[in-house]
């Protein structure tokens, strides 16, 4: 039997006003996007990182750990946000991002960064997630369409100018910036939440689940790890890939035995029990192991098979990060409009799985362009999934669990984009390995040093390895838009059709 939740006097619904806008939208706004900039901003500047701290065969640390710190941080800020008040646990996860931004700053060695990486990562996974629960707390439900979608492209924006202010901060100011940047912004952030209205906690004492969020912690961190090492795409790390994954098993048993007999759950089983709750991660999942697989493996694509430059590849994934943002933009004004929510990522998903799937079929056949215009519709109608996967667990979960269904998308987007890109990885070596193991070799090569790998070869011997890529690239292309299609039948199956 699901546990009982302590009562609580539901808030009315809020009402829109003329300033709703401008006083709610840049308050959320930015923390979102310090959460979001600062999962990609630091992949410019390992190398600089590396140089600087030594420790070369670490440094990847410095990313997971705050994947990892984000993806346990998301339930535990929902939870508390639930029984505090959103926009005080907003000034909590604020305080821990900056302060752990200027520790990264002041970092002397790897292993201090990747501790204060876990930190910062601590104060994104709140920013991420009391970001969506304040549009929630402060938006009429029919008008959240739009903001969600403003948010969703903000998002995708930001994790497209991450890399570039980067690698922009490193050449001019050095890694250390890209850290330090990150305080001036934190405290106009501070300064934007005391503009939200405050909404009344639901007072008495807190109760927090401390062993479900070490289950929880217990059961996420080998999955991601487990994941991180299959994306080397080495077999010998399979051994350490499976045990951390029957780690991971082990502490889900006891996590969900633990949230079934606890007062005040971490992660509430009759939430999750919800069609529309688990229907709609599932979709969200998907996605995320779409786009982050699209944008992790297009570049190489395009430089080894095609014969892009680094810069050039970059420009050119330019219109898939847009094509996300510009779709769930205007999926938001839809929803805002028309009150219609799993229809648009029904048809959309559809219309990206069509695009991704002839891209495997026909992708020798057609030019740079083509291919990249391909990805832009598909990446539009992609971006249909992004708003609507908000709205509908807030609608289902209700003002009562709205941390706790925010927290839930953001898990389920982590999980999803790691899971995809490991194993559109995996399928891509498994297709090398089984034609030429040598040509597997220098793909495994390729990930880790990049297409200078290549460059060392002889001519003839280039283009033979190239057909090769070319022909495993399209069953990554395959697997990604099984990807999608799973993500379109799931949004056909999710029950919340209207707000």
């Amino acid at each position: 039997m699901s546990a009982r939740m302590p009562s609580e006097t539901i808030a009315p619904p809020p009402r829109t006003t003329p300033n709703l806008f401008l006083t709610v939208f840049p308050s959320i706004m930015l923390p979102m996007f310090l959460a979001a900039v600062d999962q990609t901003i630091v992949a410019t500047a390992l190398p600089a990182i590396a140089g600087s701290l030594g420790d070369v065969e670490r440094v990847s640390w410095v990313v997971v750990a705050y994947l990892v710190a984000n993806t346990i941080a998301a339930p535990v800020y929902g939870r508390l946000g639930d029984a505090l008040g959103r926009r005080k646990m907003m000034f909590v996860a604020l305080g821990v991002f900056i302060g752990a931004s200027l520790l990264c700053a002041l970092s002397g060695s790897i292993l201090m960064l990747v501790f204060a990486r876990l930190l910062q990562g601590a104060g994104g996974g709140g920013l991420m997630t009391l970001s969506q629960a304040l549009i929630a707390e402060s938006v009429p439900p029919r008008e959240r369409g739009k903001y969600q979608g403003y948010l969703s492209g903000m998002y995708a924006s930001a994790a497209t100018f991450g890399p570039v202010a980067g690698g922009y901060l490193t050449e001019h100011f050095g890694w250390h910036a890209i850290f330090l940047v990150n305080v001036p912004l934190g405290a106009l952030a501070a300064l934007l939440v005391m503009r939200l209205p405050a909404h009344a906690s639901r007072g008495g004492r807190v109760q927090f689940d401390v062993w479900g969020t070490v289950f929880f912690a217990g059961f996420i961190t080998p999955v991601l790890l487990a994941m991180e090492r299959a994306q080397h795409i080495d077999l010998a790390a399979a051994p350490a890939v499976v045990g951390l994954l029957v780690l991971a098993a082990g502490s889900a048993v006891l996590l969900v035995r633990q949230e079934r007999r606890a007062s005040a759950p971490l992660l509430p089983i009759q939430l999750f029990k919800q069609a529309g709750i688990w229907r709609t991660d599932t979709m969200a999942a998907c996605v995320a192991g779409q786009t982050v697989s699209l944008v992790s493996f297009l570049p190489m694509y395009l430089q080894v098979v095609r014969g892009a430059s680094v810069g050039h590849s970059g420009v050119l994934l330019l219109p898939l990060t847009l094509g996300v943002a510009i779709g769930s933009f205007f999926c938001g004004r839809l929803i805002a409009a028309t009150g219609r929510t799993a229809i648009l990522p029904s048809v959309g998903l559809t219309v990206s799985a069509v695009m991704l799937l002839s891209l495997a079929a026909f992708a020798p056949h057609l030019s740079n362009g083509t291919i990249i215009g391909m990805l832009a519709v598909g990446s539009f109608f992609s971006g249909s999934a992004m708003p609507v996967v908000q709205m509908t667990v807030q609608v289902v979960a209700g003002p009562r669990f709205l941390g706790s269904a925010a927290a839930s998308v953001q898990f389920s987007r982590s999980v999803g984009a790691s899971f995809g890109t490991a194993f559109v990885g995996a399928v891509l070596f498994a297709v090398l390995a089984a034609r030429d193991p040598q040509t597997a070799a220098m793909f495994a090569r390729l990930v880790q040093e990049g297409p200078k790998a290549l460059a060392v070869l002889p001519m003839a011997q280039q283009l033979v390895v190239r057909a090769e890529i070319a022909d495993a690239f399209r069953a990554a292309f395959l697997t990604i838009g099984c990807f999608t299609t799973m993500g379109m039948l799931f949004a056909w199956w999710i029950p919340v059709r209207r707000i």
